[in-house]
């Protein structure tokens, strides 16, 4: 049982809360179907304190949008990876059209939309996450993790264009990070990806491995940076598929908030 759900039923018992408004709280648990192309767990931000993200890649803006307005309907917050500047579009134009108050906001370089209802409260801020870029290139993967953390309430601390090619631009953003208390830190990285294990050698947190499909010929999409972050000799690295930076994001940010008392 979520603590979440102990606190409104310890509300309900302790006659703080109504019976019928506790029911209403409770729907946000359950799973809506939308349409017959979606069925939606809308109680997975009140399990893992991770808030929900639709991936926008294959869907039409019509579902797209239709997905993140159920959410928004039980939720007071959702964000959508991978999306076309056409879906945020259909969203922003569904949200007004079923009276949805939101702010909306749509980060280009990363494809990420970021949606707030009306009564979204920001999280409260606690923990920290560095962020690392390997290159100008790898900097759009990595703006996916650090939008997911500062949406999980962390402080995100970010350093780009600091790869092996000119290792000596590491030191001083690195340093910045452990002396503000980095709980975890993502190391985006393309080419052979070796970025992350130098990092990993270097510090006494846990490292995130973010492989991104950048490079040349063969193994350039991500695959030779994915399999040097698996083959590493660095202890305290892992590493997540490639490009993933919601899920290197949602780790670290899990990582972070648990390490501060």
């Amino acid at each position: 049982m979520t603590r979440s759900l102990r606190e409104l039923l310890d509300d309900v018992a302790a006659g703080h809360r109504s019976v019928d408004a506790a029911l209403g709280e409770l729907e946000s648990y359950g799973i809506t179907a939308v349409g017959d192309f979606a069925r939606l767990d809308a109680g997975r931000a009140r399990r893992k304190g991770v808030p929900e993200i639709v991936f926008g890649a294959g869907k039409t803006g019509e579902q797209f949008a239709a997905i993140i307005a159920a959410f928004l309907r039980r939720s007071p917050s959702v964000l959508g990876s991978r999306v076309s500047e056409e879906q945020a579009a259909a969203v922003r134009e569904r949200l007004a059209a079923d009276g949805l108050a939101a702010d909306q906001v749509y980060e280009s370089r990363a494809r990420v939309l970021v949606v707030h209802g009306h009564d979204h409260q920001p999280a409260t801020e606690r923990g920290v996450v560095g962020i690392l870029a390997g290159g100008t290139s790898d900097v759009a993967v990595a703006e996916e993790a650090a939008i997911v953390c500062a949406e999980m309430g962390v402080r995100v601390l970010t350093a780009y264009d600091v790869g092996v090619a000119g290792v000596h631009r590491l030191a001083e953003p690195l340093a910045e990070m452990l002396d503000a208390g980095a709980g975890a830190l993502v190391v985006a990285a393309g080419m052979e990806g070796a970025l992350p294990s130098v990092v990993s050698g270097l510090v006494d947190v846990p490292v995130i491995g973010l492989p991104v499909a950048t490079g040349y010929g063969l193994g350039g999409h991500g695959e030779a940076a994915l399999l040097g972050m698996l083959q590493s000799c660095s202890p305290g690295l892992t590493v997540v598929n490639i490009d993933n930076g919601v899920g290197a994001g949602v780790t670290a940010a899990l990582i972070a908030r648990r390490s501060v008392a």
